[in-house]
Order: C-alpha cells, then structure tokens, then sequence
C-alpha cells in the first residue's frame, strides 16, 4: 500500500470516527424536540418512536400557562444577561491590567489567582452563602448573581489574548496624552473583541445552565431559575416525560441560537488565545 492510498485511508477512517460522534452527539438532541412534540405517554412506549404521530404543542402550552415557566426563562435570562455584562467588563480590565500594566506584586498576584484554579467551588459555596446571609442577599437576583461576576479563568483568558497587543501601540497613546480608561476604551477593547465573545458565549451558557447555586440561594419559586424550575418539574410530573422533554428544549435553545449566531467569534477566540507570554 503506497503512502498515498495509506493516506486516504486514514482520512476516511477520521471522518468516518467523527460522523459517528456527531451522530451519537445529536440524535439524543434531535429526539428530545420530537418528543416534546408527542402526545402524552407516546414516549413511554418500548420501542420509543422516532417521531410524533400527532404533534401537538400542548406541552409548551402547559408550560407557560398552567407551570409558569415563562417566569423561570426571564429569571434565568435576566441573571444572565447581567452576569455576562458585568463579568466581561471585569475580566476585560483585570486581565488587560495583569498583560500591560506594570504594578508592584503583578506577577505573583496572578499566580496565587491561577493556583486558585485548582480548587474546587463547591468548597467556596458555604463561606460564600453564609457572607451573603449576613448581607441579606440570600433569596435575591444579586445573590444568585455574585458568584459568576468574576471569574480567574476569564481573567486568564483575557490576559493570554491582550498579551499579543504590541507594547508601541499604547505607548504611542500615551505619549499622545491619552488616559489609561482611554486606551483601555478605544485600542484595548476593539483589539480584544473576538475573546470578549469567546468569554461572554462561556459566561452566558454557565450562568444560564447553572444549577447548584440558584438552588442553595434562590428559596423563593417566583425567583428559580429555568434548571431549578425544571429540577422541580420533574419531582411533580415525572411519569410525563413529554413535558420534561418540552421543558429541556426550552432550556437548551436560547443557549444553542446564542452559539449558533456567535460561533464564528467563538472559534477565533479559542483560537487566539492561545497566544502564551
């Protein structure tokens, strides 16, 4: 066999791998929107079917009249949007600081935040709890918000990107008498937009598919979340796998769009930032 054909071979056999996984991936996807579709009790059948006999879209009506989900969704989409606002102007400032601002303890300051990378958050959740107790934001939107409004992994991210920023373009700024905000506000912040939509897509999908702590900190049903709202859904109906179904589509959806529309930024974020000092 000649390299060529060895060549090919492989190439079909990677192909083949991946087609494989994509199709593995997505099937149990595909199904959940089908049985959502499906009248009561058809998914319990053995074998399931494939497709709906009789849509119906009575399950998603359930869910915004009867359930109240639509109340969840806009929780959900409110503690998100916010997070994902505030968290990238954060990281965005504190990782173009630890790349390009010169400051005593720097170095050794950003060690200590990427040594903190390897602990766990469940361990930081009952001392985070009980400060917010104390603060009286237990049961509130801005409790359920503090944990993600910084993140060490977006700081890192956002400092490995500005790390690529040439040094002469800011200090030709500076010279010209602009402020650091301002450099920040006008070279910085156009030069880092791809990783700004890298990090905002993984802020976003984390905070909306978040669900330990709005359970441990939300204990009021008018403030859950779409995930504690679904966890709770499943406790009351959970011989009505059509609805979980409908339910899970609604969770998942806003997030797959959000990817979908941004996935080119996405992809040259990760891409990119991979630049290393």
């Amino acid at each position: 066999m000649t390299d060529a054909t060895r060549s090919r071979w492989i190439t079909v056999l990677v192909h083949a791998a991946l087609i494989v996984g994509a199709v593995l991936t997505i099937t149990p996807l595909l199904w959940m929107v089908s049985a959502s579709f499906m009248p009561s009790g058809q998914a319990n059948q053995y074998p399931p079917p494939l497709l709906p006999r009789d849509a119906t879209f009575e399950h998603y009506r359930v869910l915004f009249t009867r359930l109240n989900l639509a109340r969840a969704a806009f929780n959900s989409a409110l503690i998100a949007t916010v997070v994902t606002a505030v968290s990238v102007l954060i990281n965005s400032m504190a990782g173009y600081a630890f790349a390009k601002l010169a400051f005593r303890g720097r170095d050794r300051m950003f060690q200590l935040l990427i040594a903190a990378l390897v602990i766990p958050a469940q361990v930081a959740m009952l001392p985070l709890f009980l400060q917010l107790k104390q603060m009286g934001l237990v049961n509130t939107y801005m409790g359920a918000m503090v944990p993600t409004l910084a993140s060490i992994f977006g700081i890192f991210l956002i400092r490995q990107y500005a790390l690529g920023i040439p040094d002469a373009l800011l200090d030709a700024a500076r010279m010209d008498g602009a402020s650091e905000f301002r450099i920040y506000r006008t070279i910085v912040l156009p030069v880092i937009r791809p990783i700004l939509v890298t990090l905002g897509i993984f802020t976003f999908m984390n905070s909306w598919n978040d669900f330990m702590w709005p359970l441990i900190v939300l204990t009021d049903d008018s403030l859950y979340t779409l995930p504690v709202a679904l966890a709770n859904l499943t406790g009351e109906h959970v011989q009505d796998t059509e609805l979980m179904m409908a339910g899970s589509v609604l969770t998942v959806l806003p997030v797959l769009i959000l990817f979908l529309m941004l996935q080119r930024f996405y992809v040259a974020g990760v891409v990119a930032g991979s630049v290393k000092e």
